[in-house]
């Protein structure tokens, strides 16, 4: 977590006009992964940012999410538009994340 945090910080300063983050909070726990995402939000504004993720939380707030499926984009909108697709990818990775988290809860 710790190492993460401060590749984080290193890309921050560096002040980049496209940023790329690849499982950025992966490593972190609940609440680090909080605060890491609000200062994102916050350096976020005004420059591109890629994100790859596979906890879905950390793309909630994205302008545009593209899922991949075999190496190609299978579908591409915002968090809520991929949400009402009935059997979408995107969906179905949400349910099925959900559903294992609340499982690793119990």
């Amino acid at each position: 977590g710790q190492k993460q945090r401060v590749a984080l910080s290193r890309a921050i300063l560096r002040d980049p006009s496209i940023l790329v983050l690849d499982e950025a909070t992966s490593a972190l726990d609940a609440q680090s992964e909080y605060l890491v995402q609000e200062a994102l939000e916050k350096i976020m504004v005004n420059r591109t940012v890629i994100i790859i993720a596979h906890r879905l939380s950390t793309i909630i707030k994205a302008d545009q999410i593209a899922v991949l499926d075999k190496g190609r984009i299978g579908e591409q909108g915002t968090y809520a538009e991929l949400m009402n697709i009935e059997n979408g990818l995107f969906r179905n990775l949400v349910a099925t994340q959900t559903m294992v988290d609340v499982d690793l809860e119990e």
